[in-house]
């Protein structure tokens, strides 16, 4: 991964690297340089806004330019990313994120990046240094022709201020939990299943100070854990439930995460059609954010406990599938009928958290790449968040906005409930109505949680895995989407 550091600013002009980034503004007569630009002109003989506006640069957010110094600065290139009008007050640290982060994603293949971009204070600091940490991010395990380019092998922020070295740190904990995800997220299934999934939380996990406990599939049948057993059980490769904990001897307070792990989602017997298919195996990234969230949690030693558990199952189409109107009992004792097979990652979860709740934790969050229907609602970004308790619903939508996370809190209207009734059972997977699917699988999952205690549902089918082209620092193919919105909720518990 990407090193870090933190340099000041007073060698600007002659800090030795390969690529100079620094910030402009939009304004009425051109492009104007943002705090960190300053004395760039002056070097480059007068000639920069002369230069940019030459070239079309108008400093709009995410405009990038590149430009040769010619010697003037120790750092043979300056590149110029736009950062829009100016702000009246503080920078906004998601827009300083996105910016750090196209910046070096456009320098992929450069050695070493140093960053110039407005860092006043260890805020400032921290979010370009996880920025420029997640834009350098590349998958390329796969790759045997060399045609993708390496990440930038150094990264440095230049900042002044007080604690830029504690918010950089905390920063390269961060991005390395996001990109244990989208690692995660980008392997194909047939190199990730649930055995091996747990395997890797388990080595990973206890690296770090985690407790790991894995039930394999016999465990869990014998523990009754009757939904993830029943959508596991048409695959050769067999569901596994883990268990990571971590404790500070500190805690007043215990937060409990659980994600959805469908390592590949063929929809079951009732089967997807292909062109929703090819991109199932990221149908664990619920999984993979909790996995990744308890990971920098450990690492930061935060004064809380924390739990977290991967519902890991396969869901394939068999002779031992389990079918439409099959009926099987949960791990709540709740019994559910089973209408659509590829309504499977609910079957999972409820079993998660059922168990999550004998933790008797404060909250309980889980985690899901759960219905196309967020997709229809909100967007390729923007998350939904449902949950029992209003407060707790306006705290997790807050906390992800604050760790640069969309996400939008929806209702879970009650009228919707008497859809899932179902004749022989005590609930059915699914509503026979299309419309309102993110709320309907909500309301299914809520039936599960037991009285008096918190629970929020993150429903992140869009998010988890960008389908469409790079922006930001946000990557083709797996995001770590949710993973840092985990840990800001863990800091707020924690503090």
């Amino acid at each position: 991964m990407t090193t870090v550091r933190v340099n000041p600013t007073d060698n600007v002009v002659s800090f030795d690297t390969d690529a100079l980034v620094v910030g402009v503004h939009t304004g009425e007569g051109g492009p104007r340089p943002a705090p960190g630009a300053e004395g760039l002109d002056e070097a480059l003989g007068g000639k920069l806004a002369a230069t940019l506006d030459a070239i079309g640069v108008k400093g709009k957010t995410g405009e990038i330019a590149k430009v040769p110094t010619f010697g003037a600065l120790a750092a043979p290139l300056l590149v110029v990313v736009g950062l829009g009008d100016a702000p009246e007050g503080d920078y906004d640290a998601e827009a300083l994120r996105r910016a750090a982060g196209v910046a070096v994603r456009s320098l992929s293949g450069t050695a070493r990046v140093a960053l110039a971009l407005p860092a006043a204070d260890a805020r400032q600091a921290g979010a370009l240094a996880l920025g420029g940490l997640l834009g350098a991010y590349s998958f390329t395990k796969y790759r045997t022709n060399g045609e993708q380019p390496s990440p930038a092998g150094e990264l440095t922020v230049l900042s002044d201020a007080d604690d830029a070295q504690a918010a950089v740190e905390r920063a390269v904990t961060l991005a390395e939990s996001v990109s244990l995800v989208r690692d995660l997220v980008n392997t194909p299934p047939s190199d990730l299943w649930p055995a091996r999934f747990a395997e890797i939380a388990e080595q990973t996990g206890s690296a770090v100070g985690l407790s790991v406990e894995v039930l394999d599939e016999k465990a869990l049948k014998e523990n009754g854990y009757g939904g993830i057993v029943a959508v596991g059980q048409g695959s050769v490769n067999p569901p596994r439930l883990v268990r990571l904990a971590y404790s500070h001897p500190e805690a007043a307070k215990t937060v409990a995460f659980v994600g959805k792990g469908i390592t590949f989602d063929s929809g079951g017997l009732s089967l997807k059609p292909s062109a929703s298919m090819d991109w199932m195996k990221s149908d664990m990234g619920g999984a993979g954010a909790v996995f990744g969230a308890l990971v920098a949690i450990a690492k930061l030693g935060l004064k809380i406990n924390a739990v977290g558990y991967l519902c890991l199952a396969e869901n394939m189409p068999s002779g031992t599938a389990q079918r439409p109107s099959d009926v099987f009992t949960s791990f709540a004792g709740k019994t559910v009928e089973v209408l659509d097979t590829d309504a499977e990652g609910r079957l999972v979860l409820i079993d998660g958290i059922a168990r999550a709740a004998q933790d008797s934790p404060d909250v309980i969050v889980d985690i899901a790449t759960l219905t196309g229907a967020q997709i229809v609602a909100l967007g390729w970004r923007t998350a939904g968040v449902m949950a029992n308790d209003d407060a707790l619903r306006e705290e997790v939508v807050a906390t992800a906005g604050e760790q640069g996370e969309g996400a939008w809190g929806m209702p879970l209207p009650e009228e919707l409930r008497k859809g899932l009734d179902s004749p022989v059972a005590d609930i059915a997977n699914l509503h026979p109505e299309r419309f309102g699917g993110m709320l309907t699988a909500a309301i299914f999952l809520r039936e599960f949680v037991p009285e008096g205690i918190r629970w929020a549902h993150i429903d992140m089918a869009g998010p988890a895995f960008n389908k469409g082209e790079a922006h930001g620092y946000t990557p083709k193919g797996g995001t770590g989407a949710i993973t840092r919105t985990l840990v800001g909720l863990a800091e707020r518990y924690a503090g």
